[in-house]
């Protein structure tokens, strides 16, 4: 009896190979060839599944995206729906948290961070994967405005911010600090990114950003 492959499973294991081979080896070296070698399967499985290097690319960053915003819908509850008994402190937790979401702090996190730098490197000079990096630079800066928008609404954020302003100062020092994360891992590290995004969290809502605790 025939093997029967989930085509959304297949699809997935693919796009974890590309993972593996641009974090390895660079986007660049992210051919049909060696993804399929990558992910153990033959290039005409691979064919099967993707119309050729862009398409796999494509559906490569579209599941890196949704893996993001995953973590981010799990961790949404405390601002969409804003307890109005707890403290003010509690739902900058929860304001931190998200934002740490999209930052390299731990192994997947890493992963997902080196492999979105060699995409955005690699769309500027392949104009196939240009829509989709624009894309994904403004669902981030979109990310950012839900984000603050829910915590105006908790009570969390000062009085008088342009949420706009400061939905792109939080989506530059996100990108910031991964950038300088995924280039100079001995520099910036998790403890560092954590400290810079607590203490702008804590310029947003005029609360004291303290040491230790909050994001992981």
């Amino acid at each position: 009896m025939p093997k029967i492959v989930d085509p959304e499973a297949r699809r997935r294991e693919v796009a974890e190979a590309v993972f593996r081979v641009a974090r390895r080896d660079g986007l660049e070296q992210a051919s049909l060839r060696n993804v399929a070698a990558e992910a153990d399967l033959a290039i005409g499985s691979v064919r099967h599944y993707f119309g050729g290097q862009a398409d796999i690319m494509i559906f490569a960053m579209r599941y890196f995206a949704e893996r993001a915003g995953e973590r981010m819908r799990r961790r949404a509850g405390g601002l969409a729906v804003p307890d109005p008994a707890a403290p003010p402190a509690e739902h900058m937790a929860t304001l931190e948290a998200l934002f740490a979401e999209l930052l390299p702090l731990d192994a997947e996190r890493r992963e997902e961070a080196e492999v979105w730098l060699a995409f955005s490197v690699g769309a500027r000079t392949r104009p196939e994967l240009r829509p989709l990096a624009r894309e994904m630079h403004d669902d981030l800066r979109s990310i950012a405005v839900r984000v603050l928008e829910a915590a105006g609404r908790a009570g969390v954020l000062r009085p008088g911010l342009d949420i706009a302003a400061e939905a792109a100062r939080v989506h530059a020092l996100v990108d910031g600090l991964t950038l300088h994360a995924v280039l100079q891992p001995e520099s910036t590290g998790p403890e560092e990114m954590r400290t810079v995004l607590r203490r702008h969290i804590g310029e947003l809502t005029g609360l004291p950003a303290e040491d230790g605790g909050g994001t992981r």
